[in-house]
């Protein structure tokens, strides 16, 4: 049952808020508590022990000081600031959060220049007749939640709760 929770609510929120984020430019609060009070359920479950739990908990709190402090200076948007915050929960401190910060850094710089670059073609032109790329090509701000999601995604795999998952599958 935990594992089943684990595989289906992480990457599920993330392809909702990327979704979310493509066709309203906002990602929901709710999605972000979402994903923190499943980890807080399944933390007891998946063998963390305190320090760890501790270690996850201040992954948190260091990332939402820092995409708070990005969002007051209007750099990032206010849902991704909690989402990359509620995901790095999952991530904890070490290998899984630079992974997942790297994937989204990278997605995020690669789909902010095809936006660009597609915003300045010929191929807008055509695009503007489907509402939602119209939307695209309108917006001057990047739905930065994809990234998000991908890199959240990608990096999945190696966090805790999945490397437990994977290994209650191998059992």
């Amino acid at each position: 049952m935990i594992a089943a929770v684990i595989m289906v609510v992480f990457p599920f929120s993330m392809i909702f808020a990327a979704l979310s984020d493509v066709f309203t430019m906002t990602i929901g609060n709710r999605i972000s508590l979402v994903l923190i009070a499943t980890f807080m359920v399944v933390a007891p479950f998946i063998g963390l022990t305190w320090s760890d739990f501790g270690m996850h908990m201040a992954a948190f709190a260091l990332v939402l000081t820092v995409t708070f402090a990005l969002f007051a200076t209007g750099t990032m948007g206010g849902g991704d600031a909690k989402l990359l915050a509620s995901t790095s929960l999952w991530m904890g401190f070490g290998p899984p959060l630079l992974d997942y910060l790297l994937w989204a850094t990278i997605v995020g710089g690669a789909f902010t220049l095809f936006l660009v670059f597609f915003r300045k073609s010929s191929l807008a032109v055509y695009a503007g007749e489907v509402p939602i790329l119209r939307r695209m090509i309108d917006e001057k701000d990047v739905p930065y939640g994809v990234a998000l999601a991908i890199g959240g995604l990608i990096a999945f795999p190696e966090s805790p709760a999945m490397v437990w998952v994977l290994g209650q599958l191998a059992a």
